[in-house]
C-alpha cells in the first residue's frame, strides 16, 4: 500500500494538470450546450405550451377568433418545425420583423406570420402587448438559431470532443477510486483494536473489533458501489446531450434520475419517525437474541443449570425462541413499514400466507415431529439406533429431518415425521442416562444328546474371550425353547460399546465356533425320521441305565422276503379267481 501511495504521489501532478484542463476545455465546450441541454421544466399554468426542439418557448393562454389557445399552440410549433427542417430557408436577423396593425401585433417571417400577439395574451402575462410581442421574438431568433446550429457539422466535431473529454474525466474518477477506496481500507485495517474497539457489557463480548472492522469495509464497498453506479448512469444522459438527436434521450434519463432521488429523499425524510421506531425494534430484537444465546449456551456448556432442564435441549429451544422472537419483532414492525397498507401489500401477503399454507403442511409435521423427538429424548447425536429397518449412528437432528450412518459407511435422511410413526430403537441410551450396559445376545440350536450344562460353559467361555463384553457382569446363557428335535440356547453379554455391536457379534459367533470345536460339540440342528432301528438314543447318557446298548437292526434272509413276495402274489391270485366264479 505505500509503495502504490508513493507511486500514485509522484504522478498526482501530472493527473492534476491533465484533469484541470480537460475541465476547462468541457467547460468553455459545454457552454453552447447549456441552454438546449437543460431539462423541460413541468408548467402547471393553464396555458398550452410552445414546444420546439423539446424545449418548452412560452405559453398561450388565450384563444383568437375561431383558433383555440391549443390550437393556436399547435400551429406555432408546426411552423417552426417547417422553417428550422427547410435548409433552403436562411435564417437572419432581417427576416424576423413586428407587425404592428392596432389590436394585434404580428411577428414575421420572411414577410410570412409566425405568431400573432392579442391584448388578451399581454394581459395574461400581465405586461404589455409590445413588450410580450419583443420577448416571444427574442426566444424564436435564439431557437431557430440554435437548432440550426446544432445540426451543423461543426456542432457534431465539438459533441465528439467533449464526448471524448468526459469519457477522460470519468477514467480519471474512477481511477482515483481505485487509490482513495483502497487507502480508506488500509487505515480501517490499521485502526482495528485502536480507533475500532469491540463492544462489550461487562464481561460480555457483544462485537469484536474484527467484525466491526468487517462492518466499516463493507460500509466503504458499499458507498463506492453506490457513487459508481450514480457516475456511471449519469454519465450516460451527460453524453447523449451532447447531440440533439439523442437530447430527448438525455432528458428522460435525467428526468428519471431526479425525480427518484426526488422521491427517495421526500419519502426518506417524512419516513424518518417510522426509521427511528424499526430501528428501535430492531435494536431490541438483536439484544434479545444475543442475550437468549448467551443463556443457552451457558446451559449447554454446564455452567448453568435448571432442574428438570437437559443441556441437550439448550439448542433446540434456544432456535424455538429465535423465531418466535422474530416473529413478534415482524408483527411489530410491520405496520411502519412503507405501504403497509396499500392493496398490493395486502394482496402479496395474502398469496404469500395462501402459498405457505399450502405448501407446509410436510414442514409443519416435520417440525412438530422433531420437537417431540427432541424434547422426549428418544437419541441424541452419536446414539446407535435403529429406525426402521436401517441400523447406524445419528449424526444430525433437527427440525425436519434426521440422518444417520450405517455400519456401511451409508447416510440415510429420515423425515421426523416418519420416525414418529416408526419404532425408535436406541442401543445407548442407558448407558448414558442410567449408566448401565446393553445386553447382546445370539442363539444357537444343538441336540438333545448334547449335555445342557456344557454347552452353558462353551456359550460363557466364547463370550468371555469376546472383545468388548464385560467380565463383570457376567453372560449368562438362556435355554429359549425345547423344539421337537433341538435345543435353543440364548447367550447374553454385556458390553458399554454400543456403536462396535457389529464388531462383537462378529467376534463372538467366531468364539462360539472355536469353543464349541475344542468340546467336541457339533453345531447343528438334528432331524429324525420314524426309523429308530441301530441308533443310539439322544438321552444324555447320564440319564440311561447302565448297561443300555444301541440296538442292532433286524435284518431277515432274502429267501423270507422272496416267499412272503410270493405269498402275497398267490393271495391276489386266489382273490380274483374268487371274483371271477
Amino acid at each position: 500500500m505505500k509503495d502504490y501511495f508513493l507511486n500514485f504521489y509522484t504522478s498526482k501532478i501530472y493527473q492534476r494538470l491533465i484533469l484541470g484542463l480537460l475541465a476547462l476545455l468541457l467547460v468553455l465546450f459545454q457552454g453552447s450546450f447549456l441552454q438546449s441541454y437543460s431539462l423541460e421544466t413541468e408548467d402547471n399554468s393553464p396555458g398550452f405550451p410552445v414546444v420546439f426542439d423539446h424545449i418548452t418557448l412560452f405559453n398561450v393562454y388565450e384563444s383568437n377568433g375561431s383558433l383555440s389557445a391549443q390550437e393556436r399552440a399547435t400551429i406555432i410549433t408546426r411552423r417552426l418545425n417547417t422553417i428550422a427542417n427547410d435548409s433552403n430557408i436562411e435564417i437572419t436577423d432581417d427576416k424576423f420583423d413586428l407587425d404592428d396593425r392596432g389590436n394585434v401585433i404580428v411577428i414575421l417571417f420572411d414577410n410570412k406570420t409566425l405568431i400573432t400577439v392579442t391584448a388578451d395574451d399581454a394581459v395574461a402575462e400581465t405586461t404589455s402587448r409590445q413588450y410580450l410581442a419583443e420577448q416571444y421574438l427574442k426566444s424564436l431568433k435564439k431557437a431557430l438559431r440554435a437548432y440550426r446550429r446544432e445540426r451543423g457539422h461543426f456542432y457534431w466535431v465539438i459533441g465528439l470532443i467533449s464526448t471524448g473529454i468526459s469519457l477522460l474525466i470519468l477514467l480519471v474518477i474512477l481511477k482515483i477510486f481505485d487509490f482513495i477506496f483502497p487507502y480508506i481500507n488500509s487505515h480501517i485495517e490499521r485502526w482495528q483494536g485502536t480507533l475500532i474497539p469491540s463492544i462489550r457489557i461487562k464481561n460480555i463480548e457483544l462485537l469484536s473489533a474484527d467484525k466491526l472492522t468487517q462492518i466499516f469495509k463493507t460500509l466503504i464497498k458499499t458507498v463506492r458501489i453506490i457513487v459508481t453506479l450514480f457516475i456511471l448512469y449519469s454519465f450516460v444522459p451527460f453524453i447523449l446531450g451532447f447531440f440533439p438527436q439523442t437530447r430527448k434521450i438525455s432528458n428522460v434519463l435525467f428526468d428519471y434520475l431526479i425525480k427518484a432521488v426526488t422521491t427517495v429523499l421526500s419519502g426518506l425524510v417524512g419516513y424518518l419517525p417510522n426509521i427511528f421506531v424499526v430501528g428501535v425494534i430492531i435494536y431490541l430484537t438483536y439484544y434479545t437474541l444475543r442475550f437468549l444465546k448467551f443463556i443457552f449456551n451457558e446451559i449447554e456448556t454446564g455452567n448453568l443449570h435448571f432442574t428438570g432442564f437437559y443441556s441437550e435441549w439448550a439448542q433446540p429451544t434456544y432456535q424455538l425462541l429465535s423465531w418466535l422472537t422474530i416473529m413478534l419483532a415482524a408483527v411489530f414492525t410491520f405496520p411502519y413499514l412503507p405501504g403497509f397498507d396499500s392493496p398490493a401489500f395486502k394482496g402479496v401477503s395474502a398469496f404469500a400466507a395462501l402459498l405457505f399454507t399450502l405448501g407446509s403442511t410436510g414442514v409443519v409435521s416435520n417440525t412438530v415431529s422433531g420437537l417431540v423427538l427432541i424434547y422426549t429424548r428418544a437419541f441424541q447425536l452419536g446414539d446407535r439406533v435403529k429406525i426402521g429397518d436401517s441400523v447406524g449412528d445419528v449424526l444430525e437432528k433437527n427440525l425436519l429431518v434426521t440422518r444417520i450412518r450405517t455400519v456401511k459407511n451409508v447416510v440415510i435422511t429420515i423425515p421426523n415425521s416418519v420416525i414418529m410413526n416408526s419404532n425408535v430403537i436406541n442401543y445407548s441410551s442407558l448407558k448414558r442416562d442410567l449408566k448401565s450396559p446393553l445386553i447382546l445376545h445370539t442363539t444357537i440350536t444343538l441336540g438333545y444328546d448334547v449335555p445342557w450344562r456344557k454347552v452353558h460353559q462353551v456359550l460363557i467361555a466364547a463370550a468371555q474371550s469376546t472383545n468388548y463384553v464385560l467380565s463383570r457382569p457376567s453372560p449368562f446363557v438362556l435355554q429359549t425353547a425345547l423344539n421337537d428335535f433341538y435345543v435353543s440356547y440364548e447367550i447374553n453379554a454385556y458390553t458399554n460399546e454400543s456403536t462396535k455391536m457389529h464388531d462383537i457379534y462378529s467376534h463372538l459367533h467366531q468364539n462360539i465356533q472355536d469353543q464349541c470345536n475344542e468340546a467336541d460339540i457339533e453345531i447343528l440342528s438334528p432331524h429324525y425320521s420314524a426309523i429308530r432301528d441301530g441308533h443310539h438314543n439322544t438321552i444324555p447318557a447320564e440319564y440311561l441305565p447302565e448297561n443300555y446298548t444301541a440296538p442292532g437292526f433286524r435284518l431277515d434272509p432274502v429267501t423270507n422276503l422272496f416267499n412272503q413276495n410270493n405269498h402275497n402274489h398267490n393271495s391276489v391270485n386266489d382273490s380274483v379267481e374268487s371274483h371271477g366264479n
